[in-house]
């Protein structure tokens, strides 16, 4: 339920704090009073476009917010939780702030949201309807929804839903299959080709690297060995240094005691020098062997290493993912050979799913033309009340072309209308008059609202072009929609005004040079006298009084 508006800056409102109750509530005032900036303003905070010129004259910036009840509104409380909005409790905030220009931003209970999340809010909270607009209600892409929460159908529609996500995930999952078989047959020749050409190559994970190391210490291995054997020659042909020192410590050794001060240090530093030296031959001895060159190993390495290499360029992908791309290719060539009966049970899985779909399409269309009968019964009753005793409201299925099937179901379905006895049903949007348009959406309105409503629905003029006991009946059946919602009417009707249970008066007044709208509520002598006005028009007479007071009085309080 809408609790509070508050505007800022908006047009000729500068300032304005409304409180608002349940039940009807209704505004009136002279055309021109500024109504419809009202409205202009509760668009703007419902996340309808914000054009230029909304902001007042002189204003940089101007705002709008409305506090709502969310009481019972489990299923919006869950959608702002899904999306992130914190919520306080039972009360939620939409604000809209516009610049001069034309820019605006949305924010719910003080977060920055986008305009699109404020509408769709928007949308859960409040129903406008006009006399050429009925929000929602004169779309034909809403009245299968409506004729399921009519039907209590919403359970089945659902279940319809997934029955239908499931087959035609079913259908594209088959559609996929078939092309990968189709695929796959097409290349079976050349699938096993490449598996029996991966398979003699056996290649090795982390092969290539080993590979590429031993080719480059190969491919120097002549040189390295050619240094390697004059160094060693040095050190050990003829007398080369190890017998050259090893002599020396000999004959140090054989006079170390003739002098054992002096000649001591240094015998011990040629055994030691002589320990390393035989060491550094042995080492060498190892490495000589290790690196021996052998070109035919070389040949050898190198040829591996390029048809690894020449295979992975071959099946486009490095020489460690060879074994990936051979695993692959056997899958699918086991796939050409297991996938017919792969492909068959898929075939009859996807032809059960169709199956189930359309049982439950079956069902629902049966269920919906019961429905359809109930909600036409229903709405016919409601016409003759509103002075529509003519017309003649259907509900109409019409059952879609298989391509044509979806989530929703196998049926068309649209509400038709015919104003006059013999005439042609047609599209509701279509066929009613300005003010049989009104009133058909009340009639349906009233119907609906025993399956659920939107919490607020605001009437905007939907009694022009109506007066007397057409109006009169208009105003009892908003007094009972609004046991089930809140209502708000703005009205030129006396009739309907007579049935509010709280009055505004919308009006200008004039400050200096400046013109301000403001609304007021009224009680008492004060909504007599305005009912009154409505009655008589600038001038009110004591008759104008008495009808307004006999209204009132006669008026049906909700």
């Amino acid at each position: 339920m809408l609790c509070n508006l508050s505007i800022r800056n908006i047009i000729l409102i500068d300032q304005l704090e409304l409180e608002l109750n349940g039940g009807l509530s209704v505004l009136t005032g002279e055309t021109g009073a500024g109504k419809s900036i009202l409205l202009d303003a509760l668009g703007l905070v419902l996340g309808r476009r914000a054009e230029q010129g909304l902001v007042r004259n002189g204003c940089d910036q101007g705002s709008v917010s409305a506090s709502f009840v969310l009481s019972g509104n489990s299923a919006l409380v869950e959608f702002l939780l899904e999306r992130g909005v914190e919520l306080d409790g039972d009360e939620l905030i939409l604000r809209r702030t516009i610049k001069a220009e034309g820019k605006s931003r949305a924010f719910i209970n003080d977060q920055a949201v986008s305009i699109g999340l404020l509408r769709e809010v928007g949308d859960a909270l409040v129903e406008v309807h006009g006399q050429h607009g009925q929000q929602g209600l004169m779309d034909a892409k809403t009245h299968r929804n409506l004729l399921d929460l009519h039907g209590g159908l919403a359970g089945h529609a659902q279940d319809l839903a997934a029955a239908y996500d499931t087959w035609r995930k079913l259908v594209t999952d088959l559609a996929t299959m078939e092309a990968a078989m189709s695929d796959a047959q097409a290349d079976d020749d050349y699938l096993r080709h490449a598996v029996d050409e991966l398979e003699a190559l056996a290649p090795v994970i982390g092969e290539e690297e080993q590979l590429s190391e031993a080719r480059t210490m190969m491919m120097h291995g002549e040189q390295i060995a050619e240094e390697l054997s004059q160094a060693m020659d040095s050190l050990t042909a003829h007398r080369g240094a190890e017998n050259s020192v090893r002599t020396a410590l000999r004959r140090i050794e054989r006079i170390t005691d003739k002098a054992p001060e002096k000649l001591e240090p240094v015998a011990n530093q040629l055994a030691s020098a002589f320990e390393e030296l035989s060491q550094a031959i042995a080492d060498l001895e190892v490495i000589q062997r290790d690196i021996d060159f052998d070109p035919q190993q070389l040949e050898g390495t190198e040829e591996r290493l390029f048809a690894l290499r020449a295979a992975a360029r071959k099946y486009k992908v490095p020489v460690d993912g060879l074994n990936g791309a051979l695993e692959q290719m056997v899958a699918q060539i086991n796939a050409i050979e297991s996938g017919g009966s792969e492909l068959n049970e898929l075939q009859q899985r996807c032809k059960k799913a169709q199956t189930h779909y359309e049982d439950l399409a079956q069902a629902l269309s049966a269920a919906r033309q019961k429905a359809a009968k109930s909600l036409d019964k229903a709405v016919n009753a409601e016409l003759p009340l509103l002075k529509l005793e003519k017309a003649t409201f259907k509900t109409s299925l019409t059952p879609l072309a298989r391509e044509n099937w979806s989530r929703s179901g196998a049926d068309k379905i649209a509400f038709e209308v015919s104003t006059n006895p013999g005439a042609a049903m047609g599209a509701l949007s279509k066929i009613a008059s300005g003010g049989e348009l009104s009133r058909f959406s009340l009639a349906l309105k009233v119907v609906l609202a025993k399956g659920g409503v939107v919490p607020t629905m605001i009437f905007d003029e939907i009694d022009q072009g109506i007066g007397g006991a057409v109006a009169d009946a208009v105003g009892e059946r908003l007094s009972r929609l609004a046991d089930a919602a809140q209502i708000l009417v703005v009205t030129h009707s006396p009739q309907v005004a007579s049935r509010g249970a709280h009055h505004l008066r919308v009006g200008k007044e004039v400050e200096g040079d400046l013109t301000f709208t403001r609304v007021r509520p009224l009680n008492g002598d004060e909504r007599l006298e305005e009912i009154a006005r409505m009655l008589a028009g600038a001038e009110i007479t004591n008759e104008a009084r008495a009808a307004a007071e006999k209204l009132i009085t006669n008026a049906v309080q909700p």
